[in-house]
């Protein structure tokens, strides 16, 4: 029994190196089936051609064949299944992810080449259904899928959450056991959690995972990344989590644990402007934060009400000045082209972004998915018809017919109001005291403004407050390459290199002065 778990992204975005990468529950799936034994092959089919792509499937000849389906590749995921279905016509086609679940009904019709589709989670689903294809059992009657018989659809009973998601093993673990998957790049980005506890009304998350939420322990995501680290080199990790920090006390006991077990990473987290304070950000921040994410959205109560975020613009900027106190990056994310959205409410956004300076930001038109509250009252209205996502080819369905001015004003809102001065790291080193993601993005900040000296004695700091920490001796060896030192530089990638064997920019750096100077 051979298995396949596939992935492709959408045409438009196979030059993104962060649109393609798998999704992280892919990557579960198929670290639980490598664990059960089966032998399951991780793909990242994004980059591929057609014709590489049939070659691939006609070598390994799967009997099993799991494809991952998001709203952005709904297109892409399912000419792959077409295209599996042409090759290997006695495979078994499986489908699930978000849009899957919420659209099983369009997916599955008849001359559909899809033959099951796994609603919402899908770990123990598809060990399930593997576990009955390779004994040659009947696997109609598995929970939580949904699949044509005789030409009727059939929706079985959902399957029940995992009550313990620490008993999920290390999807980096079997990262070996993959095709065109950026070993680098992919072990990066880490779910410690399950589910958010709020109800945005344009997200999918509360009707996936219906309302609930379900957290790993601090001890079980520390494993992993001190896995990763070990493994693949990587000292910067980003978790994904809707709302990182929705459970304060686990969030806190994640943070202690970074530091007694004397991680040294940085890390970023996306979390919610009414969860945070100031003790939890200095634990964040002691132990490797350097970013916080926030889901602002707008600046308009207005919009803001319409949109199901329960906050109000002060709350945005009570947040906004704790992460600026302690010392943090504050990057967020706003919408734009809502409808019924006025010029005011435009106003009022910039306004905003100028009142709490983010160093950065994303901006997004209002985009409609399946299974939020959004898109059902827009098929009720009449604004869209429910068969918008066949329909419409691009990636994302927008609310907006002629989406993009205001998404340009807000992006150039957002440019150039980070606040300057070194006067900020000094305020945070008297508030915390040392602390090495202090001299990181005070360094950063210095080189950035041409004093390299500068930056080299906050880096030095770190060597010598902390000599096992990597990232005072990287950027010191960045530092050192920059300014025509090689030699230090060299000493600096070096001592990286007896920390975390791995790390690839090191290992990069000195091939790269191995080639430049010779034999």
């Amino acid at each position: 029994m051979k298995i396949l778990l596939a992935y492709i992204s959408g045409t438009s975005n196979r030059d993104d190196p962060y649109i393609n990468l798998l999704p992280a529950g892919l990557c579960y799936l198929h670290a639980c089936l490598r664990e059960a034994g089966f032998d399951a092959v991780l793909a990242n089919f994004s980059a591929w051609q057609d014709a590489a792509i049939r070659n691939k499937l006609a070598e390994m000849n799967p009997d099993i064949v799991g494809i991952s389906q998001w709203t952005h590749n709904r297109h892409a995921s399912l000419e792959l299944a077409r295209l599996v279905r042409r090759v290997l016509p006695a495979s078994t086609v499986v489908m699930g992810g978000g849009h899957a679940t919420f659209c099983h009904r369009e997916i599955l019709r008849e001359g559909s080449p899809v033959d099951i589709v796994v609603m919402g989670e899908g770990e123990e689903t598809l060990l399930e259904l593997a576990g009955r294809c390779s004994e040659g059992r009947n696997w109609q009657d598995t929970r939580g899928i949904a699949f044509l018989d005789n030409g009727a659809l059939v929706v079985n009973p959902p399957r029940p959450p995992l009550a313990d998601l620490d008993r999920l093993p290390i999807p980096a673990r079997y990262l070996d056991d993959s095709i065109g998957v950026d070993r680098e790049l992919q072990p990066e980005f880490i779910l410690t959690a399950r589910g958010c506890p709020f109800v945005c009304h344009f997200c999918s998350s509360p009707g996936f995972w219906n309302r609930q939420v379900r957290f790993r322990s601090p001890e079980h995501i520390v494993d992993e990344i001190l896995y990763i680290r070990d493994r693949y080199g990587l000292i910067y990790f980003s978790l994904r989590d809707d709302t990182f920090t929705a459970d304060r006390s686990r969030a806190v006991a994640f943070c202690r644990l970074l530091i007694e077990r004397k991680a040294h990473i940085l890390w970023n987290c996306q979390s919610r402007v009414s969860v945070l304070d100031e003790e939890l950000l200095v634990w964040m921040k002691r132990a490797g934060c350097e970013c916080v994410q926030l889901g602002v959205e707008s600046g308009s109560p207005r919009i803001l009400d319409m949109l199901g975020k329960l906050i109000a613009p002060r709350d945005v900027e009570a947040a906004a000045a704790l992460i600026r106190k302690v010392g943090i990056n504050l990057s967020v994310y706003l919408i734009s082209d809502v409808p019924g959205e006025t010029e005011s409410d435009i106003s009022q956004t910039i306004d905003l972004v100028r009142r709490i300076c983010p160093d950065d930001g994303y901006v997004s038109p209002l985009a409609y998915y399946p299974g939020t509250r959004l898109f059902e009252e827009a098929v009720r209205s009449g604004r869209i018809n429910r068969d918008v996502f066949e329909v419409n080819r691009e990636p994302a369905v927008y609310a907006a017919s002629q989406p993009g001015p205001n998404s340009r004003r807000l992006l150039k809102a957002l440019a150039g109001h980070a606040p300057g001065g070194n006067d900020r790291f000094r305020q945070q080193k008297r508030l915390l005291g040392y602390c090495y993601v202090t001299n990181v993005l005070a360094g950063e900040w210095l080189r950035q403004s041409g004093n390299d000296e500068a930056a080299e004695r906050e880096y030095l700091e770190i060597t010598e407050q902390q000599p096992d920490n990597p990232w005072g001796w990287y950027l010191l060896g960045e530092t050192y390459e920059a300014r025509g030192n090689k030699a230090r530089a060299v000493r600096s990638y070096r001592q990286v290199l007896k920390l975390v064997p791995n790390h690839g920019p090191s290992r990069l750096a000195l091939g790269g002065f191995t080639k430049k100077t010779g034999p």
